[in-house]
């Protein structure tokens, strides 16, 4: 297999971009070195041996001694109807499957005895063992093999029996984490630092500063307080946007300005063998409401393996519930294990539940693996799962999407998911669709729809599509669960008819804007020059050419726009359009001067501009120095065409502008020598700055003002169009241009390429600490960073609430979860429960209230207050229909509305 390599140390970013965004570079480059054994390939096994295979480690064994049998079918994805007709191994039928999950991981297997008697020196190879479907004495024995090693081999001991987990981790007994969090520092302002003893740092405009007593931080760019800059101080907090840093008495005292950033400090862990933590473990308390449970869970499993290590097999099944003990019995086919756990009953109501999922990206694939294997919406059973997805297969969702392979690239998500999934169980009835959800499909997704559905499941990482289905669901009376990851974190939210709250009873804090006169003229962090040249990318290559298009589709005739423009009508855009099409190039080589004379306004004559307007020296009203932290002087940059950054900017622009006026060009023109020589040509007149001056506080965003056009350039507008008519350059080729749509993924299209350039060379005109493209690839294509594991997490936990749902479980029965695997850190909490509104005596009405009033033909806006008035002993007031106001007494003539239909 190609490889990710110990040797070559390069990370395929078109695969793994999300989950190194999580992970970082170096745990990358860890795994890519690292053999994992894996033993047992039961349920919990295979969904392991996915995660890891996914993640791209160097190797992975999975071992296994069992044969395939009927009740494998209900929780091995991986196992077919075929394999246990054919009596085949688990192992073997499973090992090919985990190895076309990921080329670069090499995936072999092993079916040799594990036992008390066998020599473990075969697994000093590894640097990572995990056990599954193993007893107790030989988790034991393992233990101490690993941890005796030098270095010790991590180890992992688990076993799941139906909803009852335990996982036991030893990582040595000096286990370094060099990043206890996974969380990015933030750069943060300085308002104020005290010359005392202690010092104490005020953060700017009362930032919060999200520190703790004991951490570090470092200092940047103080002034007057210089003897702070490039120091690491350790942090006492006063309060959440202060704190103090030691003596700072005997330094020069702080004049204004700089940042601090947390240290990461790596810290170290203890592990101590299985063997002692039996007796006293240390464990998670996910639900605090329930503090015993863990413990409790922990005793019974251990009861659990003293009877299988005296009788050689597990107890009888024996029901808690009020449940005659046939419910639980086998019978022979995929679904005994979950019989086991919840009853052939409700076995039944999960084959005929028809369920509706939006989405089928990461958690939409984990999701239809477990209506597959719980055998959700079966044909037999009139059930169904019906799934809509618009998006087509990228390469970079191999890494989490676990349904999907190479040859599926470019293939509809929802049509190739629904294949997979009838593969792992050709009992379930999958529909897929390839629409948004939104008010535009209404007509698709109506009320007799979701009226149809049991259950709503919504996959999705686009807030406003969340807000939308949970609207159409409270409507329709339909249980909602909603789940969304980022990076190590995820969440869980259900949402029951009459129950709990819905999505939309909570608003998520809004995405902070960055001002426009911050993207503007004072760009302060790395992020404020992402977001510029992505904007710069948006007007120049999407926004104009589309503004283009659509003037000349509603304007087909360049002699009418000029004869009504010299009627003096003003047509929208019409300037903005002429002057596109009288400057319109033809040639690489005007591309090459374009993008040239595109640098110099950037990097040098904006900075000329702003210097010219506000002398480093100016100050403000108050007498404060105009530039200063936050604000920072920008310094002119000079031209060099050997500068690689100056290069990459040249053609990359000169590429876009190419490709939205069609213009051919070929690979000898992005040459060096090539754009030398075509700017050996390029005259750049001498900079004069011009004497209007904008401060910031009168910047105002270009579409808050509809420009008055002056008769100067209308003049100048009439006369280029005249121009481009009488010299023939009005064809139908020069009336159209091609916008281009940011792609991120291809960093063959040069999208990155001008973003990435433009960002940094912007940083560099304002001393910004830059970003590599990977970060600059993060922010300017908004990517969520994401990781298997924590999709694969939710994707459970959302399987386990929809039981309940489907079982008709009272209120206390239902949880949201929040977890972090990086901390490892796992909260579950009981929903928010309905508000109820009083109206009188015993009326009440909330959310999920819908009252119907019956009419006839001739029905009045007066009977239907009449109706109100009797029904609900209610006065109303005034009557409302959407945001239309239809009957309110005191507006002129509304009475007379009172005797329509």
């Amino acid at each position: 297999p190609p490889s990710m390599a110990a040797d070559s140390m390069e990370i395929d970013d078109s695969l793994y971009s999300r989950q190194r965004y999580v992970l970082g570079d170096s745990a990358m480059h860890q795994m890519a070195q690292s053999s994992v054994f894996l033993s047992g390939m039961g349920g919990l096994g295979i969904e392991i041996g996915k995660n890891i295979a996914l993640a791209g480690v160097k190797a992975v064994t999975l071992h296994d001694t069992k044969q395939c049998e009927t009740s494998d079918l209900g929780c091995n994805f991986f196992i077919s109807k075929e394999d246990v007709l054919n009596q085949r191994m688990r192992v073997e039928a499973v090992c090919p499957r985990v190895a076309e999950l990921n080329p670069y991981v090499h995936v072999d297997m092993s079916s040799s005895a594990l036992d008390d008697n066998t020599d473990l020196s075969f697994l000093s190879k590894y640097q990572c063992v995990i056990l599954t479907e193993a007893r107790l004495s030989l988790q034991k024995r393992v233990n101490e093999f690993c941890h005796s090693q030098q270095p010790p081999i991590r180890f992992i001991g688990c076993d799941a029996y139906g909803i009852c987990m335990r996982v036991f981790c030893d990582f040595g007994e000096e286990f370094e984490v060099s990043d206890a969090t996974g969380e990015e520092p933030k750069e943060i302002f300085i308002q104020s630092i005290t010359q005392d003893n202690p010092g104490v740092v005020t953060c700017m405009d009362n930032q919060p500063h999200g520190l703790q007593t004991g951490q570090s931080v470092v200092f940047r760019e103080v002034n007057g307080m210089v003897e702070l800059n490039g120091a690491a101080r350790q942090v006492s907090v006063i309060s959440p946007h202060s704190f103090a840093i030691g003596d700072t008495s005997q330094l020069q005292p702080h004049a204004h300005g700089g940042f601090f950033v947390l240290v990461k400090t790596p810290k170290t862990y203890r592990f101590e063998t299985i063997e002692k933590q039996l007796c006293d473990p240390q464990v998670l308390i996910p639900d605090l409401s329930k503090p015993e449970a863990p413990l409790q869970i922990h005793a019974a499993m251990l009861a659990l393996d003293t009877f299988q290590e005296q009788h050689g097999r597990l107890p009888n099944t024996g029901p808690l519930q009020s449940l005659p003990v046939e419910e639980f019995l086998p019978r022979g086919d995929r679904y005994d294990g979950l019989r086991a756990c919840i009853g052939e009953s409700m076995c039944l109501e999960l084959h005929k539940l028809k369920v509706f999922m939006v989405g089928c990206g990461a958690i939409g694939c984990e999701m239809l693996k477990n209506f597959a294997l719980l055998g959700v919406g079966l044909a037999k059973s009139s059930g169904e799962v019906c799934i809509t997805d618009p998006d087509l297969i990228e390469k970079s969702n191999l890494n989490r999407q676990f349904l999907f392979r190479p040859h599926h690239i470019q293939k509809p998500k929802s049509i190739t998911a629904a294949e997979a999934t009838h593969d792992i169980n050709p009992d379930l009835h999958v529909n897929a669709h390839l629409n948004k959800v939104c008010p535009a499909t209404e007509g698709i997704y109506s009320d007799p729809f979701y009226s149809n559905m049991n259950v709503v499941v919504t996959a999705l990482d686009n807030v406003e599509a969340r807000r939308y289905v949970d609207s159409r669901c409270v409507s329709n009376q339909r249980p909602l669960l909603d789940s969304g990851t980022m990076g190590t974190k995820g969440h869980t939210e259900i949402i029951v008819p009459n129950l709990t709250e819905s999505y939309n009873s909570h608003r998520d804090p809004p995405e902070e804007e960055i001002p426009f006169c911050t993207l503007k003229s004072f760009p302060s962090v790395i992020e404020h020059t992402i977001q510029w040249a992505r904007d710069k990318f948006e007007n120049a290559f999407a926004h104009k050419p589309s503004m283009y298009n659509s003037f000349w589709q509603t304007h087909s005739s360049a002699e009418v726009v000029l004869q009504r423009m010299q009627a003096g009508e003003s047509l929208e855009g019409s300037f903005q359009v002429i002057k596109l099409l009288s400057r319109r190039p033809n040639q690489w080589v005007q591309c090459v001067g374009i993008a040239r004379v595109k640098f110099e306004k950037y990097f040098k004559r904006k900075a000329l501009q702003l210097l010219h307007s506000f002398p480093l020296d100016t100050r403000l009203k108050d007498g404060s120095l105009f530039w200063q932290s936050p604000k920072r002087p920008p310094a002119p940059i000079d031209f060099d065409l050997k500068d690689s950054l100056h290069f990459t900017f040249i053609v990359s622009t000169a590429r876009l502008f190419a490709e939205i006026y069609n213009i051919p060009y070929s690979e000898k023109d992005l040459s060096e020598e090539e754009v030398a020589r075509i700017l050996s040509d390029v005259e750049i007149p001498e900079y004069r700055p011009s004497e209007k001056v904008k401060t910031d506080e009168t910047v105002k965003k270009p579409d808050q003002m509809k420009m008055p056009q002056s008769s100067e350039e209308e003049r100048e507008a009439v006369s280029q169009l005249e121009h481009a008519i009488v010299t023939d350059c009005v064809t139908a080729e020069r009336l159209q241009m091609s916008p281009l749509q940011f792609e991120k993924d291809d960093d063959s299209n040069g999208h990155m390429d001008f973003v990435a350039s433009a960002s940094a060379l912007r940083a560099r005109m304002y001393s910004i600490e830059p970003a590599d493209r990977l970060k600059t690839k993060r922010i300017a294509g908004k990517i969520i960073p994401a990781i298997a594991t924590a999709t694969a997490a939710v994707a459970g936990l959302v399987a386990i609430e929809m039981i309940k749902v489907v079982g008709g479980y009272g209120f206390d029965s239902f949880k949201n979860c929040f977890f972090n695997l990086a901390l490892p850190v796992m909260v579950l909490t009981e929903p928010a429960s309905v508000k109820r509104t009083h109206i009188r005596d015993n009326i009440y009405f909330s959310i999920w209230d819908c009252w119907t009033v019956y009419g006839n033909e001739d029905f009045t806006l007066s009977d239907l207050m009449s109706a109100v008035r009797d029904k609900y002993g209610i006065e109303p007031t005034m009557v409302v229909h959407g945001v239309k106001m239809l009957y309110v007494p005191v507006m002129p003539g509304h009475s007379k509305r009172l005797k329509l239909t």
